[in-house]
């Protein structure tokens, strides 16, 4: 079993926690986050939170570690917030803002919208080579950064695409190359 599920979590002054009705809800500066919680209890002292199992069951013990660490992810969005930068890369590639959507010039014959989701701030960086993505919940910055490589991921030859800034690619020579 990890270990992750019996590490405390540390509680910021910031930031302040509630559970009523099996539903946690964090609430810090930059906003606030509820999570519904099953077979686990949370033990919630002035500065620490302990996640437990309702039983020492194994079938019990394997929501520990998921729970601990969603509220943790939780206390960090609405303190610091999380952050995903996407890199355009290809001559010609650029991205905009048009009307709550992000349009994508990734050399199709047309452009690609993505609809930016309400809890989400995208910003358009360094001439319009960069999308920063920015929120409070981690799995919705993720999965909106997910969305928006899926449409074009880099390819291995060239390296044109759409890539994470701390992704890095290992390049394939070209059959021209070998002789």
């Amino acid at each position: 079993m990890s270990n992750i599920g019996n590490k405390i979590i540390l509680l910021p002054k910031e930031v302040k926690i509630s559970i009523k009705d099996n539903i946690v809800s964090v609430i810090g500066q930059k906003g606030s986050l509820n999570l519904r919680i099953r077979n686990v209890s949370i033990r919630i002292n002035d500065t620490t939170i302990s996640v437990l199992p309702l039983n020492s069951n194994i079938k019990y013990k394997k929501f520990q570690g998921l729970y601990r660490t969603l509220i943790n992810n939780m206390i960090l969005g609405v303190s610091k917030g999380f952050k995903k930068k996407l890199i355009l890369n290809g001559l010609g590639y650029r991205a905009s803002i048009e009307n709550n959507k992000v349009a994508l010039s990734i050399g199709f014959s047309h452009i690609v919208y993505k609809a930016i989701p309400k809890n989400l701030n995208v910003n358009i960086i360094d001439q319009n080579k960069i999308i920063e993505i920015s929120g409070i919940d981690k799995e919705l910055v993720g999965l909106y950064a997910a969305q928006i490589r899926s449409v074009r991921p880099p390819e291995p030859y060239l390296g044109k695409g759409i890539r994470y800034s701390y992704e890095s690619l290992a390049k394939k020579q070209g059959k021209t190359n070998i002789k």
